[in-house]
């Protein structure tokens, strides 16, 4: 049976899990230097499954504009390469041996918008996702039997309050990001 505190506690969990995946997307965005999170939204079809990046070679940044994929099965360097040109980055691999170069061209203001857009679509899933957990724990709360409506106001007020606390700090990420992009 459930409680106002575990249905309090498992909302909070759940709008976590929200802004924590907003957190790991919006860092592969990328900005105008190397990170190796950058391709960390990269699927690749390997071995039948789409599988991620970091999951069949690893990732490195020798230098602030460039990215090395070094494959850990030599026969997926062609999957890889094609994973990442389809990727919605913008990138243009090149292989060179058994390792894969990814170049980051400098971003032109016409990429830095649509980056921006991509930012605004991804901070906006994530504020979709918080506001499923609330809409979820309210109805719980509906459903509680054996429990006062006065407690169930209360405990729907702390709940929009902890809705209002998730949503500023997705925002507040959206704009570090967006201060991030458009730098030039």
């Amino acid at each position: 049976m459930s409680t106002i505190p575990q249905i309090m506690k498992d909302s909070r969990a759940s709008m976590d899990r929200s802004l924590d995946g907003s957190k790991r997307e919006l860092s592969s965005i990328r900005t105008g230097k190397a990170t190796t999170s950058l391709l960390d939204t990269v699927r690749v079809e390997v071995y039948g499954q789409s599988m991620p990046l970091n999951q069949v070679a690893s990732v490195s940044a020798p230098e602030p504009r460039l990215l090395t994929v070094t494959p850990w099965d030599k026969g997926q360097v062609q999957a890889i390469e094609r994973a990442l040109r389809e990727s919605d980055l913008g990138l243009n691999p090149a292989t060179q041996g058994g390792m894969i170069r990814v170049p980051l061209p400098a971003l032109n203001e016409e990429r830095r918008k649509e980056l921006v857009k991509v930012v605004h679509k991804l901070a906006e899933e994530a504020r979709i996702g918080i506001r499923h957990a609330r809409s979820e724990a309210r109805d719980k709360l509906k459903k509680l039997d054996h429990t006062s409506e006065d407690d169930v106001k209360h405990a729907e007020k702390d709940l929009q309050k902890l809705h209002d606390d998730f949503i500023a700090k997705i925002d507040d990420l959206l704009k570090g990001k967006e201060a991030e992009i458009m730098e030039v």
